[in-house]
């Protein structure tokens, strides 16, 4: 017998079958979104697969949400493709992942270029296989003069060893002068992280039903909205897209005020 929590969850997971475009203003849709993508090894293991399915089957759904993005006209969509953490996986899976750049670019590039998507790619870019910085260089080059949404993958991204990168660079340019203590504020601090050219993200999805940032955007995120999800990532579909949104959009955001 279910319990009322299980009930509760149940009846509203189901209710994301509701959900689509129409559903939402389009006058108020969070101008940046970003998703921890999670749940790609579970979803394989369920089904009694390689891990690399399910990250074969993610990618699929990467290509379904930035065409959602796209039409509703979010300016910016940061996906949280490998964490400085995910070195630790099993060297199959991590080699898989660092080819996965070239098989999702290889495909998609033609399409992003021409619903006018950018490509950006924020983190520690040294570590990265030469051939997965020539796809992630390539896919830059060949979008940098569209300007509509901007598609920004966090790829082998780490917020903490942002953060600290950030601090340092900070120290350096205090040390030849070009800044003063008193200089430091949250606003230069920004100028400082690896994303200091996008608006602070307005919501946070997180698939899989973990309830955890992951070292993932840690002072960008201090003001945005979050939704969890119990669905897997390769699972998610628009209409969990749309939900996230809608819920979004019946909050109210006081940043702190009343």
């Amino acid at each position: 017998m279910l319990d009322k929590f299980s009930l509760k969850k149940k009846k509203k997971e189901a209710s994301a079958s509701n959900y689509s475009k129409e559903h939402i203003d389009l006058s108020s849709v969070p101008s940046h979104i970003a998703i921890i993508m999670d749940g790609n090894g579970r979803w394989a293991k369920k089904r009694g697969l390689p891990r690399i399915a399910g990250h074969h089957e993610g990618m699929k759904v990467v290509r379904k949400i930035v065409k959602a993005s796209n039409e509703i006209g979010v300016k910016a969509l940061t996906l949280y493709a490998f964490s400085t953490e995910n070195w630790k996986r099993p060297k199959s899976e991590v080699e898989y992942l660092m080819r996965l750049p070239e098989e999702f670019l290889g495909s998609f590039l033609p399409e992003l270029v021409a619903e006018n998507v950018q490509v950006r790619v924020m983190g520690n870019k040294e570590q990265l296989p030469a051939h997965t910085l020539r796809a992630i260089n390539k896919a830059m080059n060949d979008t940098k003069e569209n300007d509509g949404l901007i598609l920004n993958f966090a790829l082998n991204y780490g917020s903490r060893f942002e953060i600290i990168e950030g601090i340092k660079q900070i120290i350096k340019d205090t040390n030849n002068g070009k800044l003063s203590v008193d200089d430091i504020n949250e606003e230069l601090f920004s100028e400082y992280l690896m994303s200091s050219d996008l608006a602070e993200p307005d919501l946070l999805i997180r698939t899989s039903g973990e309830v955890r940032l992951s070292n993932f955007m840690l002072w960008q995120l201090a003001y945005a909205e979050f939704w969890f999800t119990e669905v897997l990532w390769p699972d998610f579909e628009e209409k969990n897209f749309y939900q996230a949104i809608v819920e979004y959009q019946r909050r109210g955001r006081r940043f702190g005020g009343v």
